[in-house]
């Protein structure tokens, strides 16, 4: 059952800020009403909550609306951290990874969109992703040996970069990041947070999220 004081989450199940948001709030065991958002027709709740349209949304029982996925991962931590990913968030490399990877990632895999050249951007985000590629070989995770925010935040996006053309991105000599986003998506935990469910309408009985998961 969810109850009167548990937090709204708007969110999409593929997109990956979304993705991030939902890690962290599992990984926190957040209790959270879950409303899976279609893009196409953005629930109005959702719209009068943060007007800027766009997933995660996380509606607290206090009213506060927290509508950037890092604002929402850093909060979900501060309320339980088991593993302590705030040790190890790194602001600057997750900056790097919003604004000019993403750029490069959105170019690359929507050209038609933006008019863009795909294979002058893949090339762009290849050289970040050598540099991601270093510092898991020098460490094991990009922060230390183990997990924290700065992997979680950061691997759905490389996810979605190889899902553009795994064939391709299955040749680059990133072994160590193969491996390392390999080990993420294997996890339980992101078992847990890509569970399908249905877009949200207002009157269906809520979701409870997260369910439950192990390492």
């Amino acid at each position: 059952m969810i109850n009167d004081t548990a937090p709204i989450l708007y969110s999409f199940r593929r997109c990956p800020y979304a993705m991030r948001a939902r890690l962290a709030l599992a990984i926190s065991e957040t209790p959270c009403e879950l409303r899976e958002v279609k893009l196409s027709h953005k629930p109005e709740a959702m719209l009068a909550a943060s007007p800027k349209g766009t997933v995660p949304v996380l509606v607290l029982p206090s009213g506060r609306v927290i509508d950037q996925s890092i604002d929402i991962m850093r909060w979900a931590l501060a309320q339980h951290d088991p593993e302590n990913w705030l040790d190890r968030d790194d602001r600057e490399l997750l900056h790097a990874n919003d604004s000019a990877f993403k750029h490069h990632l959105d170019r690359y895999k929507y050209p038609e969109r933006f008019g863009s050249d795909p294979d002058q951007h893949q090339n762009e985000a290849l050289i970040f992703l050598h540099e991601l590629d270093a510092r898991i070989a020098r460490a094991g995770q990009l922060c230390g040996p183990k997990r924290g925010l700065t992997d979680l935040a950061m691997a759905p996006f490389v996810r979605q970069f190889a899902a553009v053309d795994r064939e391709w991105f299955d040749e680059q000599p990133l072994p160590h990041l193969k491996l390392w986003l390999e080990h993420h998506l294997a996890s339980d935990l992101f078992a847990t947070i890509m569970v399908r469910h249905a877009p949200w309408t207002p009157g269906d009985p809520p979701i409870r999220f997260p369910t439950s998961h192990t390492a």
